[in-house]
């Protein structure tokens, strides 16, 4: 089993698209072992995006993350990372594939509703940055 992380974006709340997401994270038969919604403060926001600092888009990238709640998943399935990237799309909803999250409620590469990790092992950091393991609960 594999473990990735889903944030749900401050514009994909803003937009009541969660219901859909997490029903739609069901129906991709990902396990969600961990969960909360949070608000991120900066220091926390710019701790976990801390590989883009010296990227152009950083600042506004923290400023819009803790514009408003987020909604945190920890999720495990088999090949839970590529399945989750292939589930969510481009980074940018207008390159996105048809039926991707990103492609039906993202409005811009900033504001595309979801995060994805982009490796078995950042899924393990990532999750490890907002869930202590007495918060997850696996479903076996």
């Amino acid at each position: 089993m594999e473990r990735t992380l889903c944030i749900i974006k401050p514009d994909g709340l803003q937009n009541d698209h969660a219901g859909e997401i997490i029903n739609r994270i069901e129906r991709e038969d990902f396990r969600i072992i961990g969960m909360k919604k949070s608000r991120l403060s900066r220091h926390a926001a710019e701790h976990f995006y801390a590989v883009h600092k010296e990227r152009v888009f950083f600042n506004d990238l923290v400023n819009y993350m803790t514009s408003g709640p987020v909604i945190l998943i920890a999720l495990e399935r088999e090949n839970a990372v590529s399945h989750w990237r292939t589930v969510i799309g481009a980074t940018d909803p207008a390159e996105a594939d048809a039926g991707t999250i990103r492609k039906l409620h993202g409005v811009n590469k900033e504001k595309n509703t979801v995060h994805g990790s982009d490796s078995p092992e950042n899924g393990m950091i990532e999750i490890s940055v907002f869930f202590s393991e007495q918060e997850l609960i696996e479903q076996r």
